[in-house]
């Protein structure tokens, strides 16, 4: 069984991203392939127990025949910490007896949790298990310009001889040139593989409208049967009618942040493609908006938040959402296919 630990120094780089496509790519190979995720961030609650949501993610996603409690044996909470006080919970054991159940695996992927740090209290850090397991390791760096070369170079000196490679991930479009033909060749001198360069897409960094609800602690007042809609693009209307009209006309699948006052910003979205209305400052619309918001099947949803504040939230949370819909998968998969060169990953882990 050979491990390899997805790595980042800072949060929200990818390494579910990364995740999800090495274990499609590698089962589409016939690689019988595991996936653990020994430090969970975001609990989630399945029956009496607390799991990694991640992790939940993943094994509902690609079928795994591991138990949750084997994917997920550790996840950080307030409990844990009472638990650790009275010294009743080995929390290392425990990672250690789940990749035990994972030995007839030919590649175990391991999620790392926020950076190479996160866990260091409990040993179960991303550097302390490479150590304890004898692994290998997988960089995912979130595009930062040159930045991203300090943040590979440093996080490689420290993995030595574990460090396979690195992929650059959420490349902006008009930077990808840049990247391919300066920032690769200089990594790449330096003994670093880099195995991928992955571009910012909008489909995966959307949000869905259910996603908004839950993140705005919003009211659905109409379109319940349409919050799987994925949003690519967010415009506040705040402009004369005709100016907002010939505005939304350009930007397809888009959500629209207006006051609850301004119907006729509402009334103009509703004529082009706009996936929900967000209705600011906790009011309600008009009877007319909303009948012809139930007409075109745009759902309305109203929030006690400012459109100022309403906005910064939205925009905090771009990029950072799981990889659940399909459309999302489906164009995860395509990208990893294209971008990622499993055949020189397969031969850097040997």
């Amino acid at each position: 069984m050979k491990t390899v630990s997805i790595l980042s120094v800072q949060p929200f780089g990818g390494k579910t991203f990364v995740s999800i496509g090495l274990l499609y790519r590698l089962r589409e190979l016939g690689y019988n392939t595991g996936y653990i995720k020994p430090v969970g961030l975001t609990p989630q609650k399945i029956g009496d127990a607390i799991y990694d949501a991640d992790a939940v993610l993943i094994k509902e996603l690609l079928s795994l025949e591991e138990p949750l409690s084997i994917i997920s044996p550790f996840v950080m909470t307030y409990e844990t910490q009472g638990l650790l006080k009275d010294k009743i919970y080995n929390i290392k054991n425990s990672v250690r007896k789940a990749l035990e159940a994972m030995k007839d695996k030919n590649i175990v992927i391991i999620g790392g949790a926020g950076n190479i740090f996160t866990g260091s209290l409990f040993g179960v850090d991303s550097l302390s298990l490479l150590e304890e397991f004898n692994g290998l390791a997988l960089i995912v760096e979130a595009f930062s310009g040159d930045a991203s070369l300090d943040n590979i170079a440093g996080l490689s000196k420290i993995l030595g001889k574990r460090l396979t490679g690195a992929v650059i991930n959420k490349i902006p479009q008009n930077a990808i040139k840049y990247t391919r033909e300066n920032l690769k060749p200089l990594l790449e001198e330096r003994g670093i593989k880099v195995f991928g360069l992955f571009p910012k897409d909008e489909i995966l960094e959307s949000l869905s409208v259910r996603d908004l609800v839950g993140l705005l602690n919003g009211k659905v007042l109409c379109g319940e049967n349409r919050l799987d809609e994925l949003v690519e693009h967010f415009t506040v209307g705040a402009m004369d009618v005709d100016s907002a009209l010939k505005y939304f006309m350009r930007i397809p699948n888009k959500a629209v942040i207006t006051g609850a006052h301004r119907s006729d910003i509402q009334l103009a979205a509703m004529e082009t493609s706009t996936k929900v209305i967000i209705l600011t400052g906790g009011t309600y619309p008009n009877d007319v908006v909303i009948a012809k918001a139930l007409s075109k099947g745009i759902p309305l949803i109203s929030v006690e938040y400012d459109t100022f504040t309403t906005v910064d939230k939205i925009e905090f949370m771009r990029g950072k959402t799981r990889i659940r819909e399909p459309l999302k998968i489906k164009r995860l998969k395509e990208i990893f296919e294209r971008d990622f060169d499993i055949n020189s990953f397969l031969e850097a882990i040997k």
